[in-house]
């Protein structure tokens, strides 16, 4: 969404199409497309003749995500060959079923391929190649930025206690309560289970030691009150069986993260495996001062820095006793949260806003270009 507003910041003509019609309304992907049209971005399904006239005419064709590549053969068909010299593939995955032919048999030929981050990169490259025999194109690393909007609200500090308050009044905690969060959507890779035990044992460590800490509490960002999954089920039989029912707050899913920032004091991103491609809600997380808590997996690598701007645990059951450790810690030093999240709201105004993003974009933008024009 945010290159496709970037586009349009430069006077460029930019066309949504997307695959995602429910058959019921959907509040997130309604939302969406209303910003899309609200900044001059047209939205088209992508099947039908006019997704194929759209692709032949463009200048240049991004495909946003690793799962796109169906799309290509499904829509276009015999016209993929003309299409694919012009295609920048923009890649956000790194979970191990993406890796079928069917989604990346057109790799090879594309103009190029741009990933979040370096330890994503060099996965795709290892993986299509011993896995699939496929080579990849000419990749570019573009980490991403915050955008103006939220650090706008990240620096005033009024909005920031107005929606403090308000958030704490609605889970029912208290000014001084130490809220440590996982904003992410609710399911197994995103570890939302193991951070649900590490919080427990991080209790039992705080019991134990007899240590003088505020309130601790656990909040869940991302779950769908509708669907109620069995993962999801499982989190709250387990919340249940420990009786901690009143330190852990479940919220729904929601594309405004920013109230939710304002009002905890730590950032958990436990995503499992290889973790995330890049993780924006961590580079948004620092914008707010927050230190994270970060399994030692992915992109979040090349963004926490351990033992400045947070602390990194295992991924797995080996990272629950760490995780929990680290809570601990930071729940006992009110100063050391203080210093971790002042060093990472300086390393995102260094290096994870809008216009570094926007810059690096530019670069790559003009290389596939270039390379695109040669093949027309």
């Amino acid at each position: 969404m945010e290159l496709a507003f970037l586009l349009r910041g430069v006077g460029s003509e930019v066309v949504w199409v997307t695959n995602q019609k429910p058959s019921e309304p959907d509040e997130v992907i309604y939302n969406l497309e209303n910003k899309m049209l609200d900044r001059g971005v047209k939205v088209m399904p992508a099947k039908g003749e006019k997704a194929v006239d759209t692709a032949l005419k463009a200048d240049l064709v991004i495909l946003n995500t690793a799962v796109a590549g169906k799309w290509l053969d499904a829509v276009l068909k015999e016209k993929v060959s003309q299409v694919l010299p012009k295609v920048l593939w923009w890649i956000h995955e790194m979970r191990g079923h993406y890796f079928k032919v069917e989604y990346v048999k057109h790799l090879p030929f594309v103009a190029g391929a741009m990933i979040d981050s370096h330890t994503t990169a060099e996965y795709w490259k290892n993986r299509t190649r011993e896995r699939l025999g496929i080579k990849m194109p000419e990749t570019y690393v573009v980490h991403l930025g915050n955008s103006q909007e939220l650090m706008e609200v990240a620096d005033d500090s009024i909005a920031k206690r107005a929606l403090r308050e308000h958030v704490r009044e609605s889970l029912g905690v208290r000014n001084d309560d130490l809220l440590f969060a996982i904003i992410n959507s609710v399911s197994r890779g995103k570890g939302q289970d193991l951070f649900l035990r590490s919080f427990h044992e991080s209790l039992q460590l705080v019991h134990e030691r007899k240590l003088k800490v505020p309130s601790l509490h656990a909040v869940v960002v991302g779950s769908d009150m509708n669907a109620q999954t069995k993962y999801e089920t499982e989190l709250r039989k387990f919340v249940l069986a420990k009786k901690i029912q009143d330190r852990v707050h479940f919220v729904n899913k929601t594309l405004t993260v920013a109230p939710y920032l304002a009002s905890i004091d730590v950032l958990v991103q436990n995503s499992q495996a290889r973790g995330e491609c890049f993780g924006r809600i961590t580079i948004e997380a620092m914008a707010f001062h927050l230190p994270v808590l970060g399994t030692a997996a992915g992109g979040t690598t090349e963004i926490v820095v351990n033992g400045t701007t947070g602390l990194l645990h295992p991924v797995g059951k080996e990272g629950i006793t760490a995780l929990a450790n680290n809570i601990v810690k930071l729940a006992a030093d009110a100063e050391r949260r203080l210093t971790m999240g002042k060093k990472g709201y300086e390393r995102v105004t260094e290096r994870f806003l809008e216009h570094h993003m926007a810059h690096r974009i530019a670069l790559v933008l003009k290389q596939v270009l270039h390379k695109a024009k040669s093949h027309s």
